[in-house]
């Protein structure tokens, strides 16, 4: 787990971009803080900062390796981990003769770029985010993972192209690129309304990212060619039109559960291979509590880590008391209060790159910030409510399927009643749903803000560039499927890499703690792929086949437990003493007053306090827009970052 960075050059000088290199790799030291290094020839130089987990001792990188003949061939700087590293390792042995000097995993990248070239990202059962520098054909290759677990940033203009884990590092590159670093309306406009910047998009117009499942080739002086080597894919089934099975098993059922249970028990097993203690979040629900029932099964002596608030209703801490003292395992819990929440806020948003309008990243932070004094890696459940069908929200085209039998205009008819019916009266919410298609009503799991309040707020709003923007593509991709495999083919394209894997990688590695999510594996992907939908959301319950799976691994108390996902209480404390004065001075003093309507927002605000309206999260999304303005933009705002040597670009 690590932190790269690097530039290729058009002109043969990356020799004099070293130390540019080295100032700018500093900005992510917290990613790697074990052991920095550079390496460079005429047309590239790397930067790199490891955090080490796997063979501390010889795995330095950046990592020569190349062929008996060729010894030096290629330049490697990798971010991750490959848990299927072993059996790459003997595979490539055997079949190709390679050799390794190390015992690491990212040998095993190298030989198997080697031999099966860009193919060999298909053999990789890992999260990764890597570069390989060919120095004999002078090309530069690029991976991210199928998921999207680990960050890759680019950024190409005349003087070349700079690509690296962190968005902050390329910004200090900029000036040597040729390029600017103006902002990119649409993309702030897709925050707003998404809660969080959409791939590839970033805030700066001139920094996109390489997307999840997607490799890139790249030679002095030429545009990276992009290409994606994963899609993830279900298969077509009819839906019901009048009623779903009662989730009542059947042999293939059963058969489909124990190779759920199997797999996951598998990746499990694969997520601890490490050379240091590896412990595990728990929270109060299912994933978590699976992942850390399978783990302590390797480590008897496992370690869980869970986080939540003193005010009665925003904590799950007491369920995953239980849940650890139901499974053996040894428990700590951070409470994190409002005044170090809100103090912690400009560091978290430094530490983002981008602003991501989830509350819960807050908390995240700082249960990461205590599971590093024990250990340095930590497994956790994201992804399973993505593979599995865990959002209640993928019940929705049940309760709407009549609506589905209607002609267009009888569709259309339903949703002007609903806006005739007063907020809050039973039926309008159904009606104004039930008259939208799929592709108009779902975009993810979360949006702030309507059309009529988005015109209120943004000056520069754009009717066509709201969420048709970002997910007509991916409802094309998806054309066929039954809805709730098209609302799960959108979240793990939007939501699961824009704003889960984002929060997860961005709070734990602010703290020099790597996270691993066996459920984001690429072989538990094959079994979750073929489900029906009805193993999804049967029964009345979500993860139907997860939870049968899961009977003999997870407590009783939390196999049924409904999904609560990570409670944080902002509506309370924008309204109350705790947030309201520092809500109103931040929009006060942010000079965002030519992308913003900030009396628009003080309005918002205020009727959230009298409880008009439930404004947090349209709130919340507008003040870290605010805050990350005040720290990237304005410079107004300096984040307390522990290491006082960071550049003073901050």
């Amino acid at each position: 787990m690590c932190g790269l960075l690097g530039l290729l050059t058009p002109d043969g000088t990356a020799g004099t971009a070293v130390d540019l290199l080295s100032t700018a790799s500093h900005c992510m030291r917290h990613r790697g803080p074990d052991e920095p290094g550079t390496w460079h020839d005429d047309d590239l130089v790397f930067g790199f900062n490891r955090l080490s987990i796997i063979d501390i001792e010889h795995s330095h990188q950046p990592l020569r390796w190349g062929p008996p003949e060729q010894p030096d061939r290629y330049a490697l700087v990798f971010n991750g981990e490959i848990y299927n590293y072993l059996e790459l390792r003997e595979q490539l042995r055997r079949d190709d003769g390679a050799q390794f000097a190390t015992e690491g995993d990212g040998e095993a990248i190298v030989a198997a770029f080697h031999h099966w070239g860009p193919a060999a990202v298909g053999h990789l059962r890992g999260m990764f985010a890597f570069a390989i520098w060919d120095t004999v054909d002078r090309s530069l290759f690029l991976a991210r993972d199928p998921f999207g677990i680990k960050p890759m940033f680019l950024a190409t203009g005349p003087g070349g192209t700079a690509f690296g884990s962190e968005k902050k590092s390329l910004l200090e590159l900029t000036g040597r690129l040729g390029v600017g670093d103006d902002l990119d309306p649409r993309a702030i406009e897709h925050y707003t309304v998404l809660q969080y910047v959409p791939e590839p998009e970033t805030l700066h117009a001139a920094i996109r990212r390489l997307e999840s499942g997607c490799h890139a080739t790249v030679r002095p002086g030429e545009e990276p060619r992009i290409e994606r080597y994963f899609t993830p894919t279900f298969p077509v089934r009819p839906f019901p039109t009048t009623r779903i099975r009662s989730g009542a098993t059947d042999d293939a059922s059963q058969a489909r559960y124990e190779e759920i249970a199997d797999v996951l028990s598998d990746s499990v097993a694969k997520h601890m291979r490490a050379d240091v203690t590896v412990g595990s979040f728990l929270s109060g629900g299912i994933d978590s509590t699976a992942i850390a029932a399978l783990a302590i099964r390797h480590n008897p002596d496992l370690i869980t880590f869970t986080t939540g608030f003193e005010r009665q209703g925003y904590s799950e801490v007491d369920v995953a008391v239980e849940s650890a003292e139901a499974i053996g395992a040894k428990h700590i819990v951070k409470v994190v209060g409002p005044d170090e929440f809100i103090a912690a806020i400009p560091e978290i948003v430094w530490y983002l790159d981008d602003p991501v309008a989830d509350p819960a990243l807050v908390p995240l932070y700082f249960v990461a910030k205590e599971a590093r004094k024990h250990v340095k890696v930590v497994l956790s459940g994201e992804g399973a409510d993505e593979l599995f069908g865990g959002y209640t929200i993928y019940k929705e085209p049940l309760s709407l399927r009549g609506f589905d039998r209607l002609p267009t205009a009888l569709r259309r008819l339903a949703g002007r009643v609903s806006d005739r019916i007063p907020e809050g009266v039973r039926g309008k919410s159904l009606l104004h749903r039930g008259s939208l298609t799929l592709e108009e009503r779902y975009y993810g799991n979360a949006r702030s803000f309507d059309d009529a309040r988005l015109r209120a707020v943004l000056r520069d709003y754009r009717p066509e560039w709201t969420h048709t923007d970002v997910t007509a593509p991916l409802y094309a991709m998806s054309d066929g499927l039954d809805p709730v495999a098209r609302m799960q083919h959108i979240d793990l394209f939007t939501w699961l890499r824009g704003d889960i894997l984002v929060k997860a990688d961005k709070m734990t590695m602010a703290n020099s703690l790597e996270l691993r999510v066996p459920f984001l594996d690429p072989e538990v992907f094959k079994v979750a792929e073929t489900l029906p939908f009805d193993e999804k959301i049967a029964h009345g319950t979500t993860k139907y086949a997860l939870r049968q799976a899961l009977e003999k691994i997870v407590p009783p108390h939390v196999l049924h437990r409904r999904k609560l996902g990570f409670p944080v209480p902002i509506r309370h404390w924008l309204a109350g003493t705790e947030m309201f004065d520092w809500a109103h001075e931040t929009i006060e003093h942010s000079q965002t007053d030519h992308i913003l309507n900030k009396n628009a927002i003080v309005e918002m605000l205020n009727e959230h306090r009298e409880g008009i309206t439930d404004n947090s999260r349209r709130l919340w999304t507008l003040l870290m827009f605010m805050v990350w303005h005040g720290i990237f933009v304005e410079k107004s705002i300096v984040p307390d970052i522990r290491d006082q040597t960071y550049p003073v670009r901050l």
